[in-house]
């Protein structure tokens, strides 16, 4: 099979095309004929050397991947060899056959094309465990959106919002914020040009979110603390502003607020069948209804993943990158 791989660590020339074994499916593991693979954070981490993949899963890049079941063991998820899938994967989407554990795996919502479920898996089971488990965002509360316009923001605001949540989110440029607003954010922020502590004190007179989905850390966090409500949560899922913080713990105390934050990847497969179904039940009658969709910016042909982790690297899409297969 053709394949995706990282030569050595560094920029997105190291992505390689190669020729690889097709994997063989372990027990409990289907064998997918990919069609398409999303492009996540997690990807150009693992390029740069900075995450690299667990133990036993494939050194490939890729954690999302759409396209038919031709073989492995179905188990009882209900599924068949020939059915059209999304899987989150733990590794070795960037191929033209990638294995994923059966549970992990979910129907295609109708309506949707390979290149829109493609989208799905990792944005999906990531932001349902960390804003409505971990976060526990609950009937009437709010929800600060960092990112707002990545494929993680576009999946929260849109999820939050549908399910009666009033949503506000910062993104690095007007154009951005304003996309936030059209995928349901009551208020987006530019936080390069505008302090999001003000503006969302402002939007909730005062009051604050309840909880924060935040993919930035560092000094973003204590900042973060001043957009709380009272026992308020910030899930932190990606260290993009760095990995240390100076905490007001004299907030913490006083006003019963919570930072948590958590990583899906090395999360058993056990836990991750949980959010499978959870999606199944809560999630995908909202995409088969058109409520919510995943949001594509550009995609990129297999061949030419450089490419599309150049505009990754670049900062500025709007959604989600994907590549065809």
């Amino acid at each position: 099979m053709k394949a995706v791989e990282i030569s050595k660590p560094g920029g997105p020339e190291v992505l390689q095309l190669v020729d690889r074994p097709q994997p063989e499916p372990k027990a409990g593991e289907v064998l997918i004929k990919v069609s398409a693979a999303g492009i996540n954070r997690p990807d150009v981490f693992q390029r740069k050397g900075n995450y690299p993949p667990l133990p036993g899963a494939s050194d490939l890049p890729g954690l999302e991947v759409a396209g038919e079941i031709v073989g492995g063991d179905v188990g009882d998820t209900g599924l068949s060899i020939g059915d059209r899938v999304c899987a989150l994967v733990s590794g070795g989407g960037y191929a033209e056959y990638c294995a994923a554990p059966a549970a992990q795996c979910l129907p295609i919502p109708a309506g949707l094309s390979d290149i829109e479920a493609a989208a799905l898996p990792e944005t999906y089971f990531t932001v349902w465990t960390n804003v409505f488990d971990r976060g526990g965002l609950s009937d009437g509360e709010s929800l600060l959106v960092h990112g707002g316009a990545s494929g993680i923001g576009t999946t929260a605001i849109q999820l939050a919002a549908a399910l009666g949540h009033k949503v506000y989110a910062t993104a690095g440029s007007d154009e951005r914020a304003r996309a936030t607003e059209s995928l349901g954010a009551v208020l987006g922020i530019n936080y390069r040009t505008q302090d999001f502590v003000e503006e969302v004190r402002q939007a909730t007179d005062g009051e604050g979110v309840n909880v924060i989905l935040d993919m930035v850390a560092g000094d973003y966090i204590n900042r973060d603390l001043s957009c709380l409500a009272d026992e308020g949560r910030i899930v932190i899922i990606a260290l993009l502003g760095g990995a240390k913080a100076t905490l007001d713990c004299s907030q913490l105390m006083r006003r019963r607020l919570t930072v948590t934050g958590s990583t899906l990847r090395p999360r058993p497969v056990a836990f991750k069948a949980r959010i499978a179904q959870s999606l199944r039940k809560r999630v995908w009658p909202l995409l088969e209804a058109g409520t919510v969709r995943p949001v594509i910016h550009a995609t990129f042909p297999l061949a030419q993943a450089a490419d599309a982790h150049a505009l990754m690297d670049a900062g500025e899409q709007i959604g989600k990158i994907v590549l065809t297969v």
